[in-house]
């Protein structure tokens, strides 16, 4: 938004935008238009309830991370799914209370609501958060995955070098569904593919819900973005056997690296990929091991999905998501600006 009303003198006239942040942010932004308003006495959600409200008295306030200042009227606010509807197994009984509590109210009182996809506008509606005709969709972008390093010693050091590997999180939450890949690698046939996992989540974590880890996993615990980025670049495919997601950011952060994807098709994810991901049953751990075994053997079937993903996903960028935020904030608050902007 910052760049936006830098190029755009007509945008800068008609905004006037301020960052509120707490005073213990780890990382305040460089902005040239954008003005900065760091204040409170709290952190976390007691600074979002309490002291946001008071920063941005006098305007209209507009939250982007899943909840909002349940105080104020004037105010838009992203919601990014309503999974703690749909999955309530995945988060603690604390969580979805808050959200459940919170999404609804939210949903009434503020003037405006985002989400990130059709789905979760949809989601958001049969739940009963807010009605259609109260929430805008405006996609995230992926693009910022192209500005990150990659450091080109990662590979080598998880000894992944000169063997095809398969990318995906590690998470134990129900709906993430990690537990079908680890099935599907145990298969013989994927013996000499390793499944690389990235995230906090141990093998451990996942015995301990009764989930078997074959020798053919790799761990690689919590990574840099930097380390990120190589792996997407070197592996076979990334994959991600999610119940539901309310976008799917991973699969369309790999797929612009030029990382095949495999997604399970399911909640907003066969919106985001379209057809340029390939599709595998998440109940099925033989249609896993097919799909990967696919990708491993066939490289002339790499290169397709690989330049069908660059194309899906170079449709999703920060500058559209921004154009689309400006312009949602301008019809809900009358703001008079020439629309060709913000197409």
């Amino acid at each position: 938004m910052d760049s936006l009303l830098s190029a755009e003198p007509a945008l800068a006239a008609a905004f006037d935008l301020t960052l509120a942040t707490p005073k213990d942010i780890r990382r305040q932004p460089k902005l040239d238009l954008v003005h900065s308003k760091t204040g409170g006495r709290l952190s976390g959600v007691f600074w979002e309830q309490f002291d946001l409200p008071r920063l941005t008295s006098g305007g209209l306030c507009v939250s982007l991370c899943n909840a909002g200042p349940l105080v104020r009227r004037n105010a838009m606010t992203m919601l990014h799914d309503a999974q703690v509807y749909s999955m309530p197994a995945s988060y603690s009984f604390a969580f979805r209370t808050w959200y459940k509590i919170t999404h609804p109210l939210i949903g009434r009182h503020h003037k405006h609501i985002l989400t990130v996809s059709a789905f979760s506008k949809s989601e958001l509606v049969r739940y009963g958060v807010a009605p259609a005709e109260k929430i805008s969709v405006i996609p995230n972008g992926c693009d910022h995955i192209l500005r990150i390093i990659p450091d080109d010693t990662t590979i080598g050091r998880y000894a992944l070098q000169n063997k095809p590997y398969v990318l995906s999180l590690a998470n134990t939450q129900f709906h993430k569904n990690i537990r079908v890949l680890l099935e599907a690698f145990a298969d013989p046939a994927l013996k000499h593919t390793t499944l690389a996992l990235f995230g906090g989540a141990t093998a451990a974590d996942f015995q301990a819900i009764g989930y078997g880890v074959p020798e053919n996993v790799l761990f690689l615990g919590r990574i840099s973005d930097a380390e990120m980025v190589a792996l997407m670049q070197g592996a076979v495919a990334f994959a991600c056997p999610s119940l539901t997601e309310g976008f799917g950011l991973p699969p369309l952060e790999a797929m612009l690296l030029g990382c095949p994807s495999i997604v399970a098709p399911c909640g907003a994810l066969p919106e985001v990929c379209g057809d340029a991901a390939l599709i595998a049953d998440p109940h099925d751990a033989t249609a896993w091991t097919e799909q990967i075994s696919r990708l491993v053997k066939d490289e002339a079937m790499r290169d397709d999905i690989r330049a069908k993903g660059l194309h899906q996903a170079g449709k999703f960028t920060w500058d559209r998501a921004a154009r689309r935020l400006l312009r949602t904030i301008a019809e809900v608050e009358n703001i008079p600006v020439p629309k060709e902007l913000l197409l």
